[in-house]
């Protein structure tokens, strides 16, 4: 009877050890011969090397590097549809495209910004007011209303702006902290097109191809998700397991070490 008591405490123990999770070492950007659907890879290549382009409702900061505070000297009129200043560390004014893919701006008026990419719509608004009211102006257009979700195991979760013209999957997730422990490096999905016709590009970042694989360029509304790696979920299911057994292993020692002791 006591060696069954024994059995039984071992057990328990055993258990409790187990659900313990180790770190796994993260064998990142080895070489590796690269496996990869090349019709896949092609369409989400060519979607990747083109640049964005402006498109109704996207929210564009303009400003003027000789004159970081306003386009022009002039404070911009109250329902110009700007806000001057934007958040701190960001000046400069901020502008929507309307849906006829126009932008107000001050002293020129709307101009046809949707279609064009951030360099040509610097270009063209430069243009304008170095023709009409300012001497060699040095435009600057950002879109800023860009973002990507970055969800599962890293070790910020959440949504993230896309700042410049080519982010990579890389550079968000060490923005993101980087992998945790639990991490599956070796299947990086990345969910990106509409609702009706979402796309799923899986990435394995233990291959050093994929700091060079096109569909790892990000785009707006894409969705990162990187799942648990298989130790981190057995090691999950056997913690799930000892919360359940743990309570019925130390009721069923208590009741055998009360029934050994009444039969002394």
């Amino acid at each position: 009877m006591r060696n069954y008591i024994s059995t039984c405490l071992i057990i328990g123990i055993a258990l409790i050890v187990s659900s313990c999770a180790n770190k796994q070492y993260q064998y990142l950007f080895e070489p590796k011969q690269a496996v990869t659907d090349t019709v896949s890879a092609q369409k989400q290549a060519n979607i990747a090397t083109g640049s964005y382009r402006i498109k109704p409702q996207d929210i564009l900061q303009i400003k003027n590097l000789q004159n970081i505070k306003y386009i022009v000297d002039e404070t911009p009129a109250a329902g110009s549809g700007s806000n001057n200043g934007g958040s701190a560390g960001t000046p400069g004014q901020t502008f929507q495209v309307e849906d006829d893919g126009t932008v107000a701006l001050p002293a020129i008026g709307h101009i046809k910004v949707a279609g064009l990419t951030r360099p040509e719509a610097a270009k063209q608004i430069e243009d304008l007011y170095r023709k009409s009211l300012l001497k060699d102006p040095i435009i600057e257009v950002k879109i800023v209303n860009l973002k990507i979700t970055l969800l599962g195991e890293v070790k910020a979760q959440g949504n993230y702006t896309l700042t410049k013209d080519r982010t990579t999957l890389v550079e968000m997730i060490g923005e993101a902290g980087g992998l945790t422990d639990k991490a599956n490096e070796t299947n990086v999905k990345i969910i990106r097109g509409d609702q009706l016709n979402p796309q799923v590009a899986e990435i394995n970042l233990r291959d050093i191809q994929s700091i060079n694989d096109p569909r790892a360029i990000l785009q707006n509304g894409d969705v990162i998700y990187i799942a648990q790696n298989k130790r981190a979920i057995r090691n999950e299911k056997l913690q799930n397991l000892s919360v359940i057994t743990q309570p019925v292993l130390l009721l069923l020692n208590t009741a055998l070490i009360i029934f050994t002791l009444s039969h002394r």
